[in-house]
C-alpha cells in the first residue's frame, strides 16, 4: 500500500518484534495510521517513523513506557529539556548504585579466590589482624536449627534492602562459644550481613579490631564440627585463649554453587595470647 508500511516492514526497519508494536498499540503509546477493517492488519505512515524513533530512544535512555506516553501527548523544547534534566539525576543515581554493586561483586570474587588458594595450599588455618567491622544482625529463634537460621538470614536481607543499607552480598552467623564447647556447632544465635561502615542504623553491631584465629571449612554446613575441632585444637597448641563467640562468614554458598560439597565457610574467633 502506497506511503504506508505494514507492521512486518516497520518491525524489520526498526529491528523490533511485531509483538512489541502490537503491545504499543494496545496501551495507546503508538497506534497505526490505518487498520484494514477486513483483516485487522496494521499499517503505519512514513511520518510515524520519527515517533517510533522517539519512543525507542527514550526507552533506551531509561524512561518507562508510561513516562514516554505522557511526554508524547504534548511536548516541546522546554518540557523536553526539563524531562531530560530530571532523567540525568536518575541516571546518576543508577551509576552510583551500579558502582556499589560492582564493588560488592569484586569483594565476593576476591574472597572466593583467596579462600580457594589457601585451601588448595593446605593453609586453611591462619591468624589475622582484623579491623573494625559492622554487621547488620537478626536473631535466630529457638530451636536454632537450619530452618530458623535460614529464616533469620532472609530477614537480614529483607531488612537491609528495605533500609538501603550498604551491605556486602555475603551472609554469616554468630555461634555462642558455650554452644561450640558443648559441640552444638550449628546452633547459631544470630544471622548477619557485613555492612560498609561506619553505620549507625539500628540492628547494626560493630566488631572491634583485634586478633582472630580463622579456619576455612569446606563442605556442607552439617559437617562444620570437624573444622571447629581442628581450630580449637590449633588454638590450644598455639597458646591462644578464645575470647569471643564464633563468627562464620559464607565465602561460597548457595549463591555461587549448587554443590554443597564446594561450600566454603570462614570461621573466626577473637583470641589472646595466654599469659
Amino acid at each position: 500500500m502506497q506511503d504506508l508500511f505494514s507492521i512486518g516492514e516497520l518491525a524489520r526497519y526498526q529491528k523490533i518484534s511485531k509483538q512489541t508494536l502490537i503491545f504499543y498499540d494496545k496501551i495507546g503509546l503508538f497506534r497505526p495510521a490505518w487498520v484494514d477493517p477486513d483483516n485487522g492488519y496494521r499499517y503505519y505512515s512514513a511520518s510515524q517513523i520519527d515517533d517510533l524513533d522517539t519512543i525507542l530512544i527514550m526507552k533506551k535512555i531509561g524512561f518507562s513506557l508510561a513516562e514516554i506516553r505522557a511526554h508524547m501527548e504534548r511536548y516541546d523544547l522546554d518540557s523536553s529539556l526539563a524531562l531530560f534534566r530530571r532523567q540525568l539525576d536518575v541516571i546518576d543515581q543508577k551509576i552510583q548504585e551500579l558502582r556499589m554493586i560492582r564493588s560488592r561483586v569484586q569483594s565476593r570474587c576476591s574472597q572466593m579466590e583467596s579462600a580457594l588458594d589457601r585451601c588448595r595450599r593446605d593453609q586453611d588455618i591462619q591468624l589475622e589482624q582484623a579491623g573494625e567491622q559492622d554487621l547488620f544482625c537478626c536473631p535466630v529463634e529457638p530451636p536454632y536449627s537450619l530452618r530458623e537460621i535460614s529464616i533469620a538470614t532472609k530477614a537480614c536481607f529483607s531488612g537491609a534492602f528495605q533500609q538501603k543499607l550498604p551491605v556486602f552480598f555475603q551472609c554469616g552467623v554468630t555461634v555462642p562459644l558455650e554452644r561450640i564447647q558443648a559441640e552444638r556447632y550449628t546452633e547459631a544465635s544470630e544471622a548477619f550481613l557485613p555492612v560498609e561502615g561506619p553505620c549507625q542504623t539500628p540492628g547494626v553491631r560493630r566488631l572491634a579490631p583485634g586478633l582472630r584465629a580463622c579456619i576455612y571449612h569446606v563442605g556442607d554446613y552439617l559437617s562444620i564440627g570437624r573444622s571447629y575441632r581442628r581450630l580449637l585444637d590449633w588454638c590450644r597448641a598455639q597458646g591462644l585463649r578464645i575470647v569471643s563467640d564464633s563468627y562464620e562468614f559464607c565465602i561460597n554458598d548457595y549463591l555461587t554453587s549448587g554443590d554443597k560439597s564446594e561450600y566454603i565457610t570462614k570461621i573466626a574467633f577473637y583470641v589472646e595470647n595466654q599469659a
